[in-house]
């Protein structure tokens, strides 16, 4: 049977959610404010659990019931902390966090949704050829704070690399100009610790995306505990440790060469041609990572929008309104053409 925690204020019962800017739980309505250590001492005096309704369980789908309205939550099986769409009470699928899908440890949220609304708002700013679905409130309302499931790496390396390196002299000698180019085979070594790489742990998310926001300081990461989850949306991973390991190994094999590359001067380029690298895994984590995402819709294209719920780093892309392009062309061609007959009128009488 799947459970949840059921996050409520211990002095009014109402839905408690967490606060990223002050890092700590606030409650919407009574005001009180609770620490990590607090919720966990309350939780296990008392903990209610959404019960999962086994009869209507099918492949790709899971379904409970919310113990604040009794309304039923229909989830992904990836998905880890969800809410109700009645009541708007937490739910975090604690079931699916247990086992090898307990994570090790988790970055709480520091932007808040406003944060997030904001950034989105000033990327659209000075941009007249923005589609109007990207300024519609009802679509930037969408945006949505996510855990993403990531693995983080540590390897030991050593290794050698082989490079072909130019070097260019010119010189002229009369009415000629000359110029030498001399190639030289370069050998560099050398050994490296690599700390955190992470790489993606989710098949719903894109890699180029999450690639994009980083870098996440891992200064900030706690131990997991599901409080940070509430008022959150969260997935698990479904991609494991040994099939997103391929991606953190090629990481540390282009880092290393590209320190070698550096090491390298007094040459005008230099290739690598050769390598051989041996990377020692010196440890896994499973982490939850904070992301808000927003997903628009136009012209029956899907445009993301991801920002770190940490740093704040916002990318995306916003594409032109072709009509309101025309309709500006049409604008500015018709003014310019009016000043120039105004001119011309103007020019004539004074003849």
């Amino acid at each position: 049977m799947g459970n949840t925690l059921d996050h409520k204020c211990p002095s009014c019962n109402a839905v408690l959610k967490f606060n990223p800017h002050g890092q700590n739980w606030v409650c919407e309505y009574c005001k009180n404010k609770y620490t990590i250590e607090q919720l966990e001492e309350y939780e296990k005096k008392s903990n209610k659990v959404l019960e999962k309704e086994p009869e209507v369980k099918k492949s790709d789908i899971d379904v409970y019931i919310c113990p604040n309205c009794g309304a039923q939550i229909i989830t992904d099986p990836s998905v880890s902390a969800t809410s109700c769409v009645y009541c708007k009470n937490t739910a975090i699928l604690k079931d699916k966090l247990q086992g090898e899908f307990n994570p090790n440890y988790v970055i709480p949220f520091k932007k808040t949704k406003e944060d997030a609304i904001d950034a989105f708002k000033k990327l659209g700013k000075g941009k007249p050829l923005m589609p109007r679905a990207f300024s519609k409130k009802e679509n930037i309302n969408e945006m949505s704070g996510i855990y993403i499931p990531f693995w983080l790496y540590d390897y030991n390396s050593d290794g050698v690399v082989e490079a072909h390196c130019n070097r260019i002299t010119s010189w002229s000698s009369g009415n000629y100009r000359y110029t030498k180019t001399d190639t030289f085979l370069v050998t560099r070594g050398g050994n490296m610790s690599f700390e955190k790489i992470p790489v993606d742990g989710s098949k719903r998310f894109q890699n180029d995306i999450m690639n994009s926001i980083e870098p996440f300081d891992y200064n900030d990461m706690k131990e997991f505990n599901y409080s940070y989850l509430s008022g959150f949306l969260s997935e698990k991973y479904d991609i494991t440790k040994e099939e997103a390991q391929e991606d953190a190994i090629n990481r540390a094999k282009e880092s290393f060469k590209e320190q070698m590359k550096k090491d390298i001067i007094g040459y005008n380029s230099t290739t690598i041609v050769k390598d051989n690298i041996n990377l020692v895994n010196t440890n896994s984590s499973y982490v939850l990572l904070p992301v808000w995402m927003l997903n628009i819709k136009y012209k029956d294209k899907i445009y993301t929008f991801a920002m770190n719920g940490q740093t704040g780093k916002l990318i995306g892309d916003i594409p032109i309104d072709n009509k309101k392009a025309i309709l500006i062309f049409i604008i500015t061609f018709a003014i310019c053409f009016l000043i120039a007959f105004v001119f011309m009128y103007i020019s004539r009488g004074q003849i």
